[in-house]
């Protein structure tokens, strides 16, 4: 037979990942490519051009109309597909997405026995999201020893459940924190886990700051997966208490980004950026923050929620 171009066998593995598996012998290197889909990101999900990972701090209009959808009707709805697409109610959804993941991948990716157990393992992971990674304290609170903390992290980021940001390491002659940071994939998946049941409770809920925190992790993560490439993003922080949310290293340059959920920006919000800018020499940065409004303050791009993909 004739060589051609014309190659083409696509296998879509929903939230395993297939590389992962028992099952498959080979690696299949050289010979398949790997694209990693999250839930829809905004971009998609409104149906307008998405940030390439090149023009990240490009300077995008920001609509005169408001955005079609309330933050914390967002938040609280998550990005997954089918409920956009069929607009359901998010609460029964994500239940059945739980009760299913937990009876039935889990089952098929790893040897765990007491599904009660990692269910409420799962919970704990929640109470956690945008902190630091303490698989013992993680293991204490779930009655696990923190051997199988760590297998059951594996097994959640495997299953794309969870994500971990790992710390930057240019440390700029500082001692810096060698943990990573969790956060989950989806935020209506983590509203739920949290107990959260309408979108109207997020805004006193106290980890409201951090669903909106892995709401923007999460864009940024999706505006370099579903462009193909690996997400270079990390977050930062010394001994000393100095943090930014995220670094995004491009190779050539490092752009730091501070993620604020306050609808309007605080005079100490960008306060992270200018030490970041005073010790790395990396003095454009991005502050994502509750808002509606695009300019820049101080040197650094200040950019509403919903235009940060």
């Amino acid at each position: 037979m004739p060589w051609t171009r014309d190659e083409g066998a696509y296998l879509l593995t929903g939230s395993q990942q297939f590389l992962l598996s028992e099952k498959i012998s080979q690696s299949l290197a050289g010979r398949a490519a790997i694209l990693e889909l999250l839930p829809l990101s905004l971009a998609e999900l409104w149906g307008r051009d998405a940030r390439t990972p090149d023009r990240l701090l490009d300077d995008a209009p920001v609509p005169a109309e408001p955005p079609p959808a309330q933050l914390d009707d967002l938040l609280f709805s998550g990005t997954f597909p089918r409920i956009h697409d069929s607009l359901l109610d998010p609460a029964p959804w994500h239940d059945g997405y739980v009760r299913t993941y937990v009876e039935r991948d889990v089952r098929a990716i790893s040897g765990v026995g007491d599904f009660d157990t990692f269910t409420r393992f799962v919970g704990l992971c929640a109470g956690r999201a945008g902190q630091l990674v303490n698989s013992s304290a993680l293991g204490s609170d779930a009655g696990v020893s923190h051997v199988t903390a760590k297998r059951w992290l594996s097994i959640l980021r495997a299953s794309y459940v969870i994500d971990l940001l790992r710390p930057h390491h240019v440390n700029f002659s500082k001692r810096l924190v060698k943990s990573p940071k969790l956060y989950f994939v989806d935020t209506g998946l983590l509203c739920h886990l949290l107990g959260i049941r309408h979108a109207r409770d997020l805004a006193r809920h106290p980890l409201r700051g951090a669903i909106f925190e892995t709401f923007v992790v999460g864009e940024l993560r999706k505006v370099f997966l579903h462009h193909g490439e690996r997400a270079p993003i990390y977050f930062w922080r010394d001994s000393h208490g100095h943090e930014v949310d995220l670094i995004v290293d491009l190779g050539a340059r490092r752009i730091p980004v501070e993620i604020k959920a306050g609808s309007t920006v605080a005079s100490d919000f960008l306060a992270g950026l200018d030490w970041y800018a005073g010790v790395s020499g990396d003095t454009e940065g991005m502050l994502v923050y509750g808002g509606h409004e695009a300019y820049r303050r101080r040197g650094h791009h200040v950019r509403p929620w919903f235009s940060c993909s």
